[in-house]
């Protein structure tokens, strides 16, 4: 190997070819900037401002950089090898720029996963969204080669940038309507600070993408999302899909020909879709809006648009023109408006060939009949369309309809409520003898069917004659809470089996409820009790209700229907599941009620694997929940009421885990200063009943203090009362009672818990051996209940032997009018769990 420096004699001088060696070494280390050509960030090794990250494949770059003429500085991830200035997909610090760069600005990866941009003087100029960390764990910055910068501890990732996208949407990225999910353009080409126009997922639930422009109006509307693409997107080879992750819906494409595409929102309200082939200049595919009609409702209310017309607004027929004058000098903003007022009509106008109208209500349904049906039953319905499983109705104007051209997929048939029987194309194409031969008979089977239904409503339906059923599909859930709220008190008697009438509780049709419930299906059903099977039911809102449906093996029936009805119709308290409506038509008995999707509490604490997901916090929450809604029974509702029912699968969790208590089905209600009632009928469930109400059929506000006991020892304990049948101790509560009488009571706290040290669990265990003790008179009252919760300083007595701890104490063959059950199910008789 020849050496390129020779020992040089003193006095002479080097040749030439040393002397450009020298210089050009020179000249690399004078202006040199440091590519790491790795991919990946770690804790300890800042990226600096001369330095950035290029993805293993060589498709995208990470670093530092300088918009257009802004002398600011940002980290941003930005296409590799393109020509021309460079194209950037992601900005981190786009809000926070760094005003005077060095080299010693810098991207550090901190130890517990945030990233965070540093000035040259050490200025902390912005920081990622935090995540929940787990402690020890090691993660590293990763740039993908689809754009993507990823953080992850090596099992998975953690935090990525198309969780937070700036103003481009990359194939895999994501686009939703949550607000870390939405593009929003650029302020200027020098400023990528959020401008005033955003491209989202629209925010009213509707599946399309919306062009806004301030958050406040829609510039343009791609069309409802049809199961593979948007009739009003035009993008080519574009693949799209919809997602949901962690309940957050999002959109994400991929491209099947262009490897290299991106959409961007530009800061002049366009979203411009971009794509070059082997790295070479960009190509603009499409700009949106590209024309007048996909402007949002050029043509107004009930309008549709037509570029191969002129003029290119026209009305949907059967509506005319509201401002014929304003329509000749091309402003269409007033829109049209029907020929005649809309009827209940029972007929629709099919326009195929046109997208669909904005702002519909969506649903899943079973079938087209059903969404059919679903717009008949509304009066204010104007038009409907089904497609694989989503109907889609509008109740307001028609907004935003165009005419599709013959190369964009149809989105199928929107059929529109027409004033007319018959439309004029419908009449000049029929001739008289036909029509007469065929309206004749119809008008003739309608007037039979009309009589025959109205005889079978006034034979089946006398109780409730004068009220009439509504559409559950359409129940506004908000709405009904403030009349229920503000509706007058219920009349009822006190005494058993006794009529009771219940005022101003919706009753809905059998055939919307089915609709619901996508014909009661078992994908919807939610569980099953004594009662019968609980299914869930989707509103066309978006919201979901609770079917509970009277099955026909059930003990329990009309009288504990309206019993559950009457009794919690009207109450309205945090911790009681509302009641919204009932239906009781033929054979069918069915309450609906508001969704709870945590389940009940059963489904938590009992189940080893879901115990964890229940904290001290949780617990003690969902106890002092259950003392509230129990005192607001007994002594704050205008009836005292008696529960008689109280166990876990009766507490409901909503998505705050906060506790309701549900199925008033064995309530009873006193009335005046009546304190104790006796019953022939024993009801319940074994092991929360009181062993006066069990052995004698005496109950009283202190029945439901016993069961609100076993179930206080059960949530801190994690198990069951009746779990201990094959040990020393018969109960739950005997196992409480000798580990008090030892001084050891901390053993009954479930050992999952992490207690807090500001909490004192053996309070909670006091209380509940308190509520179990065998005499009702010497059970505290709900009141006691909650005092004793909220003033440590309150001394408490020492509990007596609970009840229920020595064999004997309950008998057997017990027979007062009804029969004990070992079925697991909570029925009009006494039964075990």
């Amino acid at each position: 190997m020849p050496r390129l420096f020779k020992k040089m004699v003193p006095g002479t001088k080097p040749d030439l070819f040393h002397l450009r060696i020298i210089v050009m070494f020179l000249y690399l280390f004078s202006n040199l900037k440091v590519i790491t050509g790795l991919d990946t960030l770690s804790p300890g090794q800042p990226l600096y401002a001369n330095q950035t990250l290029i993805s293993q494949g060589r498709k995208f770059e990470l670093g530092f950089f300088s918009p257009g003429n802004s002398t600011s500085s940002y980290v941003g991830i930005w296409y590799y090898g393109i020509p021309g200035d460079k194209t950037v997909v992601w900005v981190a610090n786009r809000e926070y720029p760094v005003r005077q760069i060095s080299d010693n600005s810098r991207l550090v990866l901190a130890v517990d996963g945030s990233l965070t941009v540093y000035s040259g003087s050490n200025e902390r100029i912005w920081v990622s969204n935090r995540f929940s960390g787990d402690q020890g764990a090691v993660y590293k910055g990763v740039l993908l080669d689809n754009g993507n910068f990823i953080l992850n501890d090596g099992l998975s990732v953690k935090w990525q940038s198309f969780d937070y996208p700036t103003d481009t949407w990359l194939p895999g990225g994501k686009l939703g309507k949550d607000k870390s999910l939405i593009l929003t353009s650029w302020k200027n080409p020098s400023d990528p600070a959020p401008g005033i126009y955003s491209f989202m997922m629209d925010p009213r639930g509707n599946l399309e993408l919306n062009i806004w422009e301030n958050s406040l109006q829609i510039l343009w509307r791609s069309g409802v999302w049809n199961g593979y693409d948007f009739n009003s997107f035009r993008t080519g080879k574009t693949n799209f899909s919809y997602m949901t992750d962690d309940q957050a819906p999002y959109f994400t494409y991929y491209r099947s020909i262009v490897p290299t595409s991106r959409f961007v929102m530009t800061y002049g309200g366009q979203m411009n879709h971009w794509g070059t082939v082997n790295n070479q200049n960009w190509t603009l595919y499409s700009s949106q809006p590209a024309d007048s009609c996909n402007r949002f409702g050029v043509c107004g209310p009930n309008g549709v648009c037509n570029m191969l017309s002129i003029p290119p607004c026209n009305c949907l027929n059967g509506f005319i023109p509201v401002s014929p004058g304003k329509w000749q000098s091309a402003d269409w903003s007033d829109g049209c408006t029907r020929i005649k007022p809309l009827k209940c009509s029972n007929m629709f106008l099919n326009t195929s060939g046109m997208s669909r109208p904005a702002n519909p209500l969506s649903s899943n349904v079973k079938n087209d009949q059903v969404c059919r049906f679903a717009c008949l039953a509304n009066c204010s319905c104007n038009a409907y369309a089904y497609n694989d499983g989503i109907c889609l109705l509008w109740t307001g104007d028609l907004l935003n309809t165009q005419v599709i051209g013959s190369n964009q997929i149809s989105q199928g048939i929107l059929y529109v409520k027409s004033s007319e029987v018959l439309s004029t194309r419908d009449k000049k194409q029929s001739n008289v003898p036909v029509a007469v031969f065929i309206t004749i008979p119809l008008v003739i089977c309608i007037s039979l069917t009309c009589i025959l239904w109205r005889v079978w409503r006034k034979k089946h339906n006398k109780k409730e004659a004068g009220e009439t059923s509504e559409n559950l599909l359409y129940l506004n859930l908000e709405i009904s809470s403030k009349q229920n709220a503000d509706s007058d008190g219920i009349t009822t008697s006190s005494t058993e089996g006794s009529e009771q009438k219940v005022f101003n509780l919706p009753h809905f049709s059998f055939s919307s409820i089915s609709a619901a419930t996508n014909s009661f299906s078992s994908a919807n059903k939610l569980g099953e009790g004594g009662f019968g099977p609980v299914y869930k039911g989707n509103l066309l809102g978006g919201k979901s209700v609770a079917v509970k449906r009277l099955s026909k093996r059930s003990g329990q029936g009309l009288q504990e229907l309206r019993n559950e009805t009457v009794l919690i119709a009207k109450l309205q308290h945090r911790n009681l599941v509302r009641l919204l409506g009932c239906c009781i038509e033929q054979d069918e008995k069915i309450l609906v009620y508001e969704y709870m999707s945590n389940k009940s509490l059963d489904h938590f604490i009992f189940d080893p694997s879901k115990q964890g997901l229940l904290d001290w916090r949780r617990r003690i929450h969902i106890i002092d929940g259950i003392a509230q809604g129990l005192l607001y029974l007994h002594q704050h509702s205008r009836l005292r009421i008696i529960h008689r029912d109280l166990k876990a699968s009766n507490i409901l969790l909503d998505d705050e885990l906060n506790s309701k208590i549900s199925d008033f089905g064995m309530a009873r209600i006193f009335g005046g200063d009546e304190l104790q009632a006796n019953t022939n009928r024993i009801v319940g469930t074994y092991g929360y009943m009181s062993p006066e109400y069990a052995m004698e059929g005496l109950f009283s506000i202190k029945s439901d203090v016993f069961a609100f006991g076993v179930l206080l020892l059960e949530i801190i304990s994690g198990k069951k009362n009746t779990g201990f049948r094959n040990s020393d101790c018969l109960s739950l509560l005997g196992y409480a009672w000798e580990l008090w009488k030892a001084d050891r009571v901390l053993e009954l706290v479930d050992s999952n818990l992490d207690i807090p040290s500001s909490f004192l669990p053996q309070r909670f265990i006091y209380v509940g051996l308190l509520c179990v003790q065998e005499s009702p008179a010497d059970r505290p009252t709900m009141s006691d209940v909650l005092n004793m919760f909220s003033n440590e300083h309150i001394q408490l007595v020492s509990p007596k032997r609970p009840a229920f701890t020595s064999g004997g104490s309950l008998g057997s063959g017990i027979d007062r009018g009804g029969n004990f059950t070992m079925n697991n199910l909570t029925a009009s008789v006494m039964d075990g769990r």
